[in-house]
């Protein structure tokens, strides 16, 4: 007996997952089948995928002598034939929540990653194993289709799903040929040539006539053209410290890259002179490097005027070289983010001034506009002076007392977790000064003589939570408290007129 073709779409925002759904029903009431979709909404801020499903009766109607096929309107687990999926992490969703069977769901994944919320949020390394979720899409499904299809998109000047659509034609599990799938494409009449080239490309993929990684593969420079003085280091350190030299220097200048190279030599030196790891020097490399790039003001707005990052949002958002883009970028500014930008003295004079008090400034900027865009290139001119403000002394008083722990320790064997602890510190605001006073603690700590196992167990516990309970429960301390501000929302009628 025929049964309903069920096919579950899992794509985000922007991705064109309900165009992918519209080309799938127009094929399959071009050719006479029965045909039926629904879509369920994802949430925003990355926690979730648009899913649609579309189910379609591979029996022309004319033959059916009236009758009309039962199609369900939601996926059922273990009774889904294709699951296709935009990014990993959603064909990871599908799997775990049952869709895909061993014995019957072809899966087709792009491998590349969309960092969640969740994932970026975290203290510490907060991404998920990728390897995990390659793994069980070999395993748990009949047959399985992984490659980089945002790679093969950009490459061809598309959008993502017209490769999603040509590695499912390309399967073989759709009831209709290639050429009706591309009559969808040609009739819907939007961007018909470059959502063809990607079609042609997924179905070349998924046919094995192209050859599609599996993963996102790291390249870094051949050791030919890295610095002088990076090449004199170890290679195991290569590819770190050549990352750093390149973030520092773009981050302020090379003068600050040289700095930066200062450090991780004569941490080297202490280090070789104690043993022949590297574990140490490495591990400080990388997080000297990024804490070194700490995010205020002025590396806001030299992102957001960087050529790369404008080239960027017009391939996400499909523009061509011709058709204007309309971009608003928003900033919330406050008392710190002022402070930051200020001399030493002159801030804090300011922040005793304004203690217990809160600000901020929310400013929508047209950076497609000459102002807006002049607005954004003067904070990051600011670059020039960013030695001489408050918050670079700050970040390199607390950088040398950590760097100092690390030299310290390292011939008693508990640098490594110092080293680590770099990581705590970050991102920006309330997150950056929990972050310091984690930092902080754990020096406190190592001071007093701590052994490496507590040490790591504080470390974890303080990239574990945020609001650092954990921390503070290794430490046997008390628990830093939260004030809670209750703003009263004015009442519209006692506004003035």
């Amino acid at each position: 007996m025929t049964q309903p073709l069920c096919i579950l779409i899992g794509a985000m925002g922007g991705e064109g997952g309900g165009v992918l759904a519209d080309w799938l029903i127009d094929a399959a009431m071009h050719a006479g089948f029965p045909v039926q979709s629904t879509s369920v909404p994802g949430v925003a801020q990355r926690t979730g995928a648009t899913t649609y499903y579309v189910e379609i009766f591979p029996q022309a109607r004319e033959t059916l002598g009236g009758r009309e096929p039962i199609l369900s309107l939601t996926p059922n687990p273990g009774n889904v034939d294709l699951v296709a999926a935009s990014e990993l992490m959603e064909a990871g969703r599908a799997i775990q929540n049952g869709y895909v069977h061993p014995a019957k769901t072809l899966l087709i994944a792009s491998t590349h990653r969309e960092y969640a919320v969740s994932e970026k949020a975290a203290m510490g390394d907060g991404r998920f194993d990728s390897d995990r979720v390659l793994q069980a899409a070999q395993t748990r499904s009949r047959s399985a289709v992984l490659l980089d299809m945002r790679a093969l998109a950009q490459q061809h000047g598309t959008v993502i799903n017209t490769v999603l659509f040509g590695a499912m034609a390309g399967s073989g599990v759709l009831p209709f040929s290639r050429e009706a799938c591309e009559k969808a494409i040609e009739r819907s009449g939007k961007a018909v040539q470059a959502s063809l080239r990607g079609f042609a490309a997924g179905f070349d993929a998924a046919m094995g006539r192209v050859q599609a990684a599996t993963k996102l593969v790291e390249q870094i420079k051949g050791i030919d053209v890295l610095p002088v003085r990076v090449r004199q280091l170890p290679e195991a350190l290569h590819k770190v410290v050549v990352a750093g030299v390149e973030l520092t220097t773009d981050y302020q200048d090379p003068r600050y890259a040289d700095q930066y190279l200062d450090t991780v030599e004569r941490l080297l030196k202490v280090e070789q002179a104690h043993g022949d790891t590297l574990d140490v020097t490495r591990e400080t490399a990388r997080y000297l490097a990024l804490w070194m790039c700490y995010e205020d003001v002025i590396r806001v707005a030299q992102l957001k005027t960087k050529r790369e990052r404008l080239e960027r949002v017009r391939r996400e958002v499909g523009a061509k070289d011709h058709e204007p883009i309309y971009t608003t970028e928003y900033l919330k500014p406050g008392i710190d983010e002022t402070a930051s930008l200020l001399p030493p003295a002159l801030a804090r004079w300011l922040l005793r001034k304004l203690e217990g008090k809160t600000w901020h400034r929310s400013l929508y900027i047209r950076t497609d506009t000459l102002r807006g865009f002049l607005m954004l290139c003067v904070l990051r001119s600011l670059r020039v002076i960013r030695r001489r403000t408050f918050r670079y002394a700050e970040e390199q008083a607390a950088m040398r007392r950590w760097l100092d722990a690390v030299e310290r320790l390292i011939p008693q064997g508990t640098a490594l977790e110092i080293a680590l602890a770099g990581n705590v510190v970050k991102g920006y605001g309330e997150t950056n000064r929990r972050g310091h006073r984690s930092l902080r603690a754990l020096l406190d700590e190592a001071d007093k003589g701590a052994s490496q196992e507590h040490l790591r167990a504080a470390r974890l516990a303080a990239l574990a939570d945020p609001e650092g309970r954990q921390l503070s429960g290794v430490l046997q301390r008390p628990v830093a408290a939260q004030p809670i501000r209750i703003v009263r929302k004015p009442r519209p009628e006692l506004q003035p007129k």
